[in-house]
């Protein structure tokens, strides 16, 4: 029988869980793995986990430009960031980007599949099976390999968290992207299914962005941008920086109920699924 009465409870609720909601968001003493890190919406979320205290892995298939953000990360914050080079739509690539970090750091807390491309095509009868396949790989195969990986030993030693970066596309494609939205909508489900797979150790949720104006967008004609502000209703396009408190909030102990969550950031661009 548990004695002590609501008194006694509210004393252990209060010494258990800290009164500072914000003190969760801090990952002193994690580590970060962010695929496709060194730009766009990567490399925001690895200053956004460096500055909040963790140490970093930074990954993509360009080394020059993981090496140059780890360089910054580790003048600006001081914490450690090791830049691997790695293209995620090769299996052996992703064993080597695991091996790496646990040779370097010795764990792995968070684990961010932010990697996608998304090929233009002419018209459907152009898609071959080179650029399908290229697709499927990098935006479904390679999170799927890292995050059985990733995961597996996160479930074995103190846990930790897997997110994934869909896009909104995976719940309302347009033509122009029809490959991409697939695997896109492969990931949404894949989250579901790993955060059932491994939980409770391991948490697993997806963010699911709309346009946002990285790099890429600097290439975008001004009839596009123009659309995104009649049609988005908040008016704009997503600035990089705005998807980093979303990826805080499912890498750190803030979001310790939440898994097989996916999380839409599109302005409101597009209506959820009825």
């Amino acid at each position: 029988m548990h004695g002590g009465g609501p008194a006694r409870w509210r004393y252990v609720a209060a010494m258990t869980h800290p009164t500072d909601p914000l003190a969760r968001f801090d990952l002193t003493g994690r580590v970060a793995v962010v695929t496709g890190g060194s730009r766009g919406l990567g490399r925001e979320m690895v200053l956004g986990f460096a500055r909040q205290g963790a140490d970093v892995v930074i990954a993509s298939r360009k080394l020059a430009g993981c090496e140059a953000l780890a360089d910054e990360v580790e003048a600006e914050t001081g914490r450690a960031a090791l830049a691997v080079a790695c293209h995620v739509a090769d299996w052996d690539q992703c064993d080597a980007l695991f091996e790496a970090t646990y040779e370097r750091f010795g764990r792995a807390d968070i684990l961010v599949n932010n990697a996608g491309m998304s090929p233009l095509y002419e018209s459907l009868d152009d898609v071959g099976q080179e650029l399908w396949d290229k697709v499927l790989n990098v935006n479904l195969r390679g999170p799927f390999r890292l995050s059985s990986r990733f995961a597996t030993r996160m479930a074995a030693e103190q846990g930790g968290s897997i997110v994934n970066i869909s896009s909104v596309a995976a719940v309302s494609p347009t033509p122009v992207e029809i490959p991409y939205a697939a695997a896109k909508a492969g990931l949404n489900n894949l989250t579901i299914s790993m955060a059932r797979a491994f939980a409770p150790k391991v948490r697993v949720n997806c963010i699911m962005p709309g346009p946002f104006l990285t790099d890429i967008s600097k290439a975008w004609p001004e009839a596009m941008l123009e659309g995104l502000r009649r049609t988005v209703p908040m008016g704009r396009g997503g600035e990089p920086d705005e998807v980093v408190e979303a990826a805080l909030y499912f890498g750190s102990d803030a979001s310790r109920y939440t898994t097989g969550a996916v999380l839409k950031i599109d302005g409101g661009a597009v209506a959820p699924p009825a």
